[in-house]
């Protein structure tokens, strides 16, 4: 059962008492830690090294929130976790879990899905890592969240997708960049900084369908040109209806959906203007993301050639 203890289980079976790397890092129950051992499905969110052998593992249970734990010899070319922990990994963890602790114990880690995120080309990996820092930053701690973590999921399930069918010509892979667009807009829309994306925010009314909307890194929504600085940056009308199908559909029925290029950037760029100023700090990951698209990105407005 997930998140229960199995201490009941090792009562009434001995054999499950026996000494083994299951029961105790050591392997030895005479040493074993007296919290119960509880399970949890989980998604890896980053982990992090700690000596030389160890790792410091940020983890989103569906039924305990995001927690944090040691890995206890993870780092050496033998050990019990395999590819459990890798990044975004969709797994079932074995913890133990002290009254208080900032840091559980994490015993072991099982893949449920398959282990293909890791074989993702470079620009679908970048996307990843900001799909897994953004998760990490945005998420309080213990603090379970379905509707964010089924959001996790089919993201995931989008890449795992396209990394089996993944054409290794492709420069950005399209379905990839769609699939990180739907969490970014997604997560800001759980987290509740997704402002109107039909009002000006500076006067406060509708904007059309067809009009040219702009936003600024220092202003929290939309507005009309009347309200452009040197700052601003233009989204179509495109870019909106981009949003708005996002909004209203699954990533699979976004498939071979048409849009520019140009306007999917803009979009991109709005959404991490919002997540940064929601975090007040920009996401490290975000620098290798931008950098995939160097030559296309679109010209503030206030600067056009």
């Amino acid at each position: 059962m997930v998140g229960c203890p199995l201490g009941y289980y090792v009562a009434r079976n001995p054999a499950a008492g026996q000494p083994s790397s299951d029961n105790a890092i050591g392997g030895s129950s005479r040493h074993r830690p007296s919290m119960p051992l509880r399970q949890s499905e989980a998604l890896i969110l980053r982990n992090y090294p700690l000596r030389e052998a160890d790792l410091i593992v940020s983890f989103f249970c569906r039924d305990q929130g995001k927690l944090r734990g040691v890995a206890r010899g993870v780092r050496r070319p033998k050990n019990r976790f395999g590819v459990g922990l890798e990044r975004l990994a969709h797994s079932r963890v074995f913890y133990r879990q002290k009254e208080n602790a900032s840091l559980v114990t994490l015993q072991r880690a099982e893949l449920v899905g398959p282990p293909n995120l890791w074989k993702a080309s470079y620009p679908a990996s970048v996307m990843l890592d900001v799909i897994a820092e953004t998760a990490d930053r945005v998420l309080p701690a213990s603090e379970p969240q379905d509707s964010f973590f089924r959001l996790l999921q089919v993201v995931t399930e989008q890449f795992k997708n396209g990394i089996a069918s993944e054409d290794s010509a492709a420069a950005v892979p399209r379905w990839a960049h769609r699939a990180l667009l739907y969490f970014l807009l997604w997560s800001a829309r759980l987290g509740g900084w997704l402002p109107p994306l039909d009002r000006c925010m500076e006067s406060n009314s509708a904007l059309e369908d067809e009009e040219t909307a702009y936003f600024s890194p220092h202003r929290e929504g939309l507005f009309r040109a009347e309200f452009k600085d040197a700052d601003s940056w233009m989204m179509s009308p495109e870019s909106r209806s981009i949003a708005r199908l996002m909004l209203d559909r699954s990533p699979d029925q976004l498939r071979g959906f048409p849009w520019s290029e140009a306007a999917a950037l803009t979009l991109q760029r709005f959404l991490l203007q919002r997540t940064h100023d929601q975090l007040e700090k920009r996401l490290q990951t975000s620098v290798a993301l931008l950098a995939l698209w160097r030559d296309v990105e679109p010209i503030p407005a206030g600067r056009r050639r």
